[in-house]
């Protein structure tokens, strides 16, 4: 081979090394499940070929991959959204005050809605007020509500006085870790 066929050829190689080190390829970008698109100078708007890709966690789909890995070829990975319950993200119960405590029964009832698909311990509390509206006693109480069902429980008023009305202390309480 001549001189200048090997400089020629050491030109290609020293090309092809730096393109393949800096993420740059020749027909396809680079491949991240995570969503940001390719590798390279290549920005995630860019559609170099049929694969798609949302930034911020939305989807991720390619349709032309040809390596083995974890994901099949057609797969789209969604990721989570606001308003779906999916395995790690958990959402608030639901609590509502369906009796405030009186002379006959010294506990406020309270009905905790889990919306999870995964049963959890929710903490409930109650503020026991007098007609001025000042707290004159609260209760607090913790109970494990089933994936997806609704739990009554009974938070009971420590004190002598009846109270007027009663509040909760947040209606969307999220699960005790």
């Amino acid at each position: 081979m001549t001189t200048r066929g090997r400089a020629l050829r050491f030109t290609a190689i020293s090309a092809l090394v730096v393109l393949s080190l800096t993420g740059f390829s020749t027909g396809r970008h680079g491949h991240s499940h995570g969503g940001d698109g390719g590798g390279g100078c290549s920005s995630s708007s860019q559609d170099h070929d049929s694969s798609s890709s949302t930034s911020g966690g939305g989807a991720y789909k390619d349709d032309d991959d040809t390596y083995d890995d974890t994901y099949d070829d057609d797969t789209t990975v969604s990721g989570g959204g606001s308003g779906s319950s999916s395995s790690g993200s958990l959402e608030p119960a639901t609590v509502e005050l369906v009796t405030c405590a009186s002379e006959s029964a010294r506990y406020a009832t309270v009905e905790i809605t889990n919306p999870n698909d995964v049963e959890y311990t929710f903490a409930v509390t109650v503020f026991f007020k007098d007609a001025a509206d000042t707290t004159i006693a609260d209760g607090r109480e913790e109970t494990t509500v089933p994936a997806r069902d609704v739990t009554e429980v009974r938070v009971p008023l420590d004190g002598s006085a009846t109270p007027d009305h009663c509040e909760l202390d947040d209606a969307a309480p999220l699960p005790l870790s």
